[in-house]
C-alpha cells in the first residue's frame, strides 16, 4: 500500500475510532493518523490470527472491510494507550 493510502486509512480509522471511543483522547491530526495506522496493524494482525491461527504483522487495506478492521484496531490502541498513560487518583 502506498504512502497516500496509509495516510488516508490512518486519518479515517483514527477519526472514527476516536469518535466511537468514550471520553476525551486529545491529540491533533498527526496523532489521529498515527493512531489509525497503528490500529490498522493491530486490526490486520488480529484478523490474520483469527483466520489462519498464526500471528503475523499485517495491515488492513484501504477497503470497506479494511477500514472496519482498522477502526476496531484503533479502538484497541486507544484503550491500550489509556491504560499506559493513566494516572492514579491518589
Amino acid at each position: 500500500m502506498n504512502l497516500i493510502a496509509w495516510v488516508v486509512l490512518g486519518i479515517l480509522a483514527g477519526a472514527i475510532g476516536k469518535a466511537i471511543y468514550p471520553g476525551r483522547q486529545g491529540g491533533g491530526i498527526l496523532g489521529t493518523m498515527i493512531l489509525g495506522v497503528i490500529g490498522a496493524f493491530i486490526g490486520g494482525s488480529l484478523l490474520t490470527f483469527f483466520q489462519t491461527g498464526s500471528l503475523q504483522l499485517t495491515a488492513a487495506t484501504l477497503s470497506i472491510p479494511g477500514v472496519f478492521v482498522a477502526v476496531l484496531g484503533a479502538i484497541i490502541a486507544i484503550f491500550l494507550w489509556g491504560l499506559m498513560t493513566r494516572h492514579s487518583a491518589v
